[in-house]
Parts: structure tokens; C-alpha cells; sequence
């Protein structure tokens, strides 16, 4: 067996794949100890734990941590006058017409921040040595006194000369023995100070948190004989033995929403679409990605809180427009819809599990998009009467009544994804029109065809069993393993030298990580230049071709920038005079996972839902609609409005889109077929 277990804001989810199919199950999840989740979900699958042979995990523990503000008491080491770089962070505002806007609290006040005796210059010449005899004595009274449960250690230009890092942390090994330690250049190797002291205290932070949480998911493991391979997801889209992840633990931060961005991409390939724009909505959150010929956006920075991630991730923007998403009025009287939410517990009122705020999943059992009779995680009954009086007192107070209230919730909902899509989208010179929408999570099918209308997109791809595409793509997933570094290369007659030098270096030390985490041999490398013009103070990515590295020239550099830098700003030629540089280098090695079954390849029978007439409120009034089961449909085009049950998520067509199955089992609608 190979099973996928992935822990959402509200439900976990599992996929596990065998001889016989794919069995799926959805449990609530268990907010205050979510490793629970993961062994209520194989329970409730009847799973053994010594049957697996690959177990394949994602979740927000590292990423709550920092939300809620859950880490470790963390001593940060910084190089001698850079005490207040976490205060300092950069000059620009987040909200820029807000006169009461603050900078959030770094995660390591100034009191806990230890100046070290040391300076290395940018190209790695020491211009201060450090001396451990001396500053040992002062760094353990530090560490007595604040009683911290954890060390990160980023000392200016490390990424050029780590040396002092690595004799701070060894000082620590002998005489701190059991302290978690975190050296930046561990996590990234990049320059911008902020940047990088803000990633290390995130990767430091967490560290411990997530090491409880996976030592206690082994310890349970172990204990059922479980003998396979135990895996993370990470936010670059790939995933990595679960020992390899402690090393950097900031690495998990995205896992979940990276994990359903890699499931959607492979199964809206098997109809052909490599081209598309996924949209998750889940309990909490809404997540949009754009993938452009099968491969996710890699952003080189994401944001955690306003805290910066110096890392690859895939490039995926967080809304509050999740199931559980609270539907409230503001001082001004506005009708607003999240970002607070339900959450797991109470969740929203119509679960029945003692919530009383309107929420955006009870407005669509208000509305009729979600049949009041569905059983939500297999079991989960759906209390429409609490849902209507959850709404009743906001509805008076508007003047609206239950159904308009909650239709226009849902239309303020919708339009809140639309401009998260166009932000990854039209912002970055991308027509949403060349692509088509994958909706999943348990919310995204019932969305997904007033989305598309509202960004004149024709296609709307929703995977067969679309609220599991998370844990299914656990398992759709590669073992990726990514390195960066920063050398400034300027682009002259000895750049292709140095790019392959720099890269040979890069790559050898991947493959030793890969050797030494019992990875594959079938090995995939890629690597990307972050190139600019000199003089510019930010730089855009460049993919390099490692099959052509040995013929590399300089003019092929600079055409591959001018490329670039054209698609990005329409600006830019080969062959200009202006110089341009190389600032870092980035690699990645990906061990393929073998092949995965279609999500529509389920073990059993299908839903069987009778067909019939129901009554639907969508724009502003009450419609006829027909009540189906997504197995139902076939090859032949049924016009809406429609609402399709399915075993994990239920899908809404409204009038003027068609549903179809295609022979890769994934429904398609067509706008105004």
C-alpha cells in the first residue's frame, strides 16, 4: 500500500493506493493535536501500519507555529552591530494608507539577540576572526540566563565563508549538547541580510515543533510495525524522507497547498491540460497557483506572516474564502466574507458541532448548492435549520432575507478569488483565458463555474473525488532536493566557466545529500540563473539547459536573459550595451515517483444519487435545478443548473455551463456550450 495523509484546516484527508484501486477517507481533523488526525484517518480506512509499504504526509504544523506564535524560545546570533535586523526589517509598509499600521513582532525580540565578534566581507575574506575562547564564556552565560529552546546562528556574508557559523555551532555540540541549533547556511545561502536572518529564525523556530510532531507520528509507527519509507511534503511541490526534512524545517511551511497544486497538475494532465490555473478551497483558505506547460510558478521569497521565506516554493496565493470562512459586517456596514474562520472546531453551524457564525459553507446549504442531505467525510450530517439561524440575526440587520444574504456572500466570496487569480495572472502579464480552472478541496467544484464566468474562462477541469487531491498528490509527487547561492558573475568572456564550475559544485553536493537519504538513482537535475543588469537591485529568474552546459557561451547567456527579461516587462534586447550579472545560483534534483493511478480508478462502487428536481437560490432567485450523482454523468453534455454529489466533494454548474466526464474520468464544463 502507498498512502497519502493530508491534514487541512478542517478535514484530513487520505488517499491509499493498492492492487485493487484507490480507497479514500475524510476525517475532521484534530486542530490541538493534529498527529492524531493522521491515525484517525488510517483507522477509519482500516489500514495496518505494518501493510505500507510508502507513507506520504503534509500539514500545517510548521506553519501554525508561526501563525500562532507556538515555536521554541529562540537565541539568534548575529554579527557584531547587526543586533536590530529583525527590527529593522525593510522600509517598505504593507499597509500603506493605514495610520495605525505596525510592523508585526519579529519571532526573536532584540533581548534574546547576541552580537558575535566577527566580520567576513562579501567575497569571503575575513577582515575579523572569530575567537570561540573568548566569546564561548559569553555566549553560555547568554544561554543559561534566557533559558532558550533553540539557537539560530546568521553572521554577515556566511553564504560567501561559513566558517564561523560552523565553529559557533561545533562550540555549541560540545558544550550544548541536545540544543537544536540552525546555521543559515543550512537553510540558504543567498545574500539580503533580512531576508536571510528572517528564513533562518523561521527554519530555527519551527524546528523543534516539527520534530516533536514527526518524532511522535514514528513513535506511533513503529509501534504498529510499520517498516516503509515515512515522507514530507515540502512547499517547493516535492517531497523528501522524513529524517531529511528536520535539517530544514522551514522547508514544510507550504506543504499541504503544494501537495494539492502537484495532485491537480497530474490529473488535469491526463485530459490534456497542462496549461492551468488550480484553485483550492479547503476549511480555512482559498489557494491559487498558475501552471504554465505542467510546472507550478516557483517563487524565490513567500511570506509567512509578513515574515519573508528565502526559498523556492511554489508560487500559490492565500485567500480567507474557505468553507469555514466567517461572513460578518465591518464598522462601515460592508457585508465581508472571512479571513477569520470557523476552523475545525466548531466549524461551520450547519456541521452541527456547536458553531452559531454564519459561514460561507452554510451559505451554500442555505442556497441549495450544497443538498442539505449530504454526508460530508462519508458520515457527517448537515443540520440545515442551524445554518438558516445562524445567518437569521445578519440578515435582519441587513434588511436581506436567509437566501439573499447567503447568495450574496457567496458572490463576495467568488470575487475575492477572482482577484487572487488575477494576481498571479493578468498582474504578471498572463491571460487567464489561455488556461483552464482545476478546482478541489471540498469548496472548490461548488465555486469554481461563477469564477471561470467571472474571468471569461471556458474550461473548468474538476478531478474525479476533487476534496482529496491534496493527499493524492503527496503520492503524485518527486523526491526534490533544491540548493541555492549567491555569486555575483558578471557576464564576460570567463562567466561560462564559472557557471559551470559553480554549478558542478552545486549539483555534486545534491547528489551526495540524495546518496546519503537513500533517494533513487533516477535522478533529474534543472538549474535557474537569477540574473539582472547591473546597477538593478532586484533579479529575474533565467532557466538554464543542463544538457547544453558543456556549449555554454556567454552570448547564449545574455540571449537567454534578453528572453526573460522581454517576456517579464516587454522591455529589453540581446545585445545591449548595458552589463549584465549573474547575483545567484539555484539547482534542484528530482528522483521521479513512478507512476500513479488516476483518481478516478476508486476501489467500489460509485455514489449513486437519484435524479431529481430541486431548488437552487443563485443570482438574486430561486431556480429549478437537478439533483445528480457526479457518476451519472456521462460523454453527453447535461446543461445546468446542476448539483453533482460526489464521494468527497460536491460540484455546482450553474445555467449556461454544460458537465461532461471525459475518458480520464475528470468532469469538464463548458462555458456556453
Amino acid at each position: 500500500m502507498k498512502v497519502g495523509v493530508e491534514i487541512g484546516g478542517t478535514f484530513t484527508d487520505l488517499v491509499c493506493i493498492e492492487e485493487s484501486g484507490i480507497r479514500l477517507t475524510k476525517v475532521p481533523s484534530t486542530p490541538r493535536q493534529p498527529d492524531r488526525g493522521v491515525f484517525h484517518a488510517l483507522e477509519a480506512a482500516a489500514i495496518p501500519l505494518d501493510a505500507m509499504a510508502d507513507l506520504a504526509h503534509g500539514s500545517t504544523v510548521a506553519t501554525n507555529a508561526v501563525l500562532e506564535r507556538k515555536g521554541a524560545r529562540l537565541a539568534l546570533l548575529v554579527t557584531e552591530g547587526f543586533r536590530d535586523v529583525l527590527q529593522l526589517r525593510r522600509q517598505d509598509r504593507e499597509q500603506l494608507f493605514d495610520i495605525f499600521y505596525r510592523k508585526p513582532d519579529p519571532l526573536v525580540p532584540r533581548y534574546d539577540t547576541l552580537e558575535v565578534p566577527e566580520r567576513v566581507v562579501s567575497d569571503g575574506g575575513v577582515v575579523r576572526a572569530l575567537d570561540m575562547a573568548a566569546f564561548g564564556p559569553v555566549l553560555d552565560r547568554f544561554l543559561a540566563e534566557g533559558g532558550h529552546g533553540a539557537v539560530a546562528i546568521c553572521l554577515l556574508n556566511a553564504f560567501a565563508n561559513p566558517a564561523h557559523e560552523r565553529a559557533v555551532a561545533e562550540w555549541l555540540a560540545a558544550h550544548r549538547p541536545g540544543l537544536p541549533v540552525t546555521c543559515s547556511v543550512d537553510v540558504t545561502r543567498e545574500f539580503r541580510e533580512y531576508e536571510r536572518t528572517s528564513t533562518t529564525t523561521l527554519a530555527a523556530y519551527v524546528q523543534p515543533v516539527l520534530d516533536a510532531y514527526l518524532s511522535r507520528i514514528e513513535e506511533r509507527l513503529a509501534q504498529g510495525g510499520f517498516a516503509g519509507r515515512f515522507s514530507i511534503m515540502q512547499s517547493n511541490g516535492g517531497r523528501v524522507p522524513a529524517t531529511a526534512i528536520r535539517r530544514n524545517a522551514v522547508s514544510a511551511l507550504l506543504s499541504g497547498p503544494a501537495a494539492g497544486v502537484t495532485g491537480a497538475i497530474r490529473q488535469a494532465s491526463l485530459s490534456g491540460h497542462r496549461d492551468i490555473i488550480t484553485l483550492d478551497i479547503g476549511g480555512t483558505s482559498a489557494d491559487v497557483c498558475l501552471v504554465q506547460d505542467g510546472r507550478p510558478e516557483l517563487t524565490r521569497e513567500a511570506r509567512v506572516d509578513t515574515l519573508p521565506v528565502l526559498m523556492p516554493m511554489v508560487d500559490i496565493t492565500t485567500i480567507g474564502a474557505g468553507g469555514g470562512s466567517l461572513v460578518w459586517v465591518d464598522d462601515g456596514g460592508l457585508l465581508r466574507v472571512g479571513p477569520r474562520s470557523a476552523g475545525a472546531d466548531p466549524g461551520p453551524a450547519c456541521y452541527g458541532r456547536g458553531g452559531t457564525q454564519p459561514t460561507l459553507t452554510d451559505a451554500h446549504v442555505i442556497c441549495g448548492r450544497l443538498p442539505a442531505d449530504a454526508r460530508l467525510a462519508g458520515s457527517m450530517k448537515l443540520d440545515a435549520a442551524a445554518a438558516r439561524a445562524a445567518f437569521a440575526p445578519l440578515a435582519a440587520q441587513l434588511g436581506l432575507s436567509v437566501e439573499a444574504l447567503a447568495d450574496s456572500a457567496i458572490q463576495i466570496a467568488v470575487a475575492n478569488i477572482v482577484s487572487a487569480i488575477r494576481l498571479v495572472s493578468t498582474s504578471r502579464g498572463r491571460d487567464p483565458r489561455d488556461y483552464a480552472l482545476v478546482p478541489f478541496g471540498g469548496a472548490g467544484p461548488l465555486h469554481a463555474a461563477a469564477v471561470a464566468e467571472a474571468l471569461a474562462i471556458g474550461t473548468v477541469v474538476v478531478p474525479p473525488n476533487a476534496g482529496v487531491i491534496s493527499a493524492y498528490g503527496l503520492l503524485a509527487a518527486d523526491y526534490s532536493l533544491y540548493d541555492s547561492l549567491t555569486r555575483r558573475t558578471r557576464l564576460d568572456a570567463d562567466a561560462p566557466a564559472a557557471v559551470r564550475g559553480v554549478l558542478a559544485e552545486m549539483l555534486g553536493g545534491l547528489q551526495a545529500r540524495a546518496d546519503a537519504i537513500g533517494l533513487g538513482e533516477a535522478r533529474r537535475a534543472e538549474a535557474v540563473l537569477e540574473m539582472r543588469y547591473v546597477g538593478q537591485a532586484f533579479e529575474i529568474p533565467v532557466p538554464l539547459d543542463l544538457a547544453a552546459l558543456e556549449g555554454l557561451t556567454t552570448e547564449s547567456l545574455l540571449d537567454a536573459f534578453a528572453v526573460e527579461h522581454r517576456r517579464i516587462y516587454r522591455l529589453g534586447a540581446a545585445g545591449q550595451a548595458r552589463p549584465v550579472e549573474i547575483v545567484s545560483y539555484r539547482v534542484g534534483l528530482h528522483v521521479p515517483h513512478g507512476s500513479v493511478p488516476s483518481l478516478a480508478e476508486i476501489a467500489g462502487p460509485p455514489l449513486t444519487v437519484p435524479d431529481r428536481a430541486t431548488t437552487i437560490f443563485d443570482g438574486g432567485r430561486a431556480r429549478a435545478a437537478r439533483r445528480m450523482g457526479r457518476a451519472a454523468i456521462g460523454a453527453v453534455p447535461v446543461a445546468g443548473p446542476l448539483t453533482l454529489d460526489d464521494l468527497t466533494a460536491a460540484v455546482y454548474v450553474p445555467e449556461g455551463w454544460t458537465a461532461a466526464t471525459d475518458p480520464s474520468g475528470n468532469l469538464i464544463l463548458r462555458r456556453g456550450a
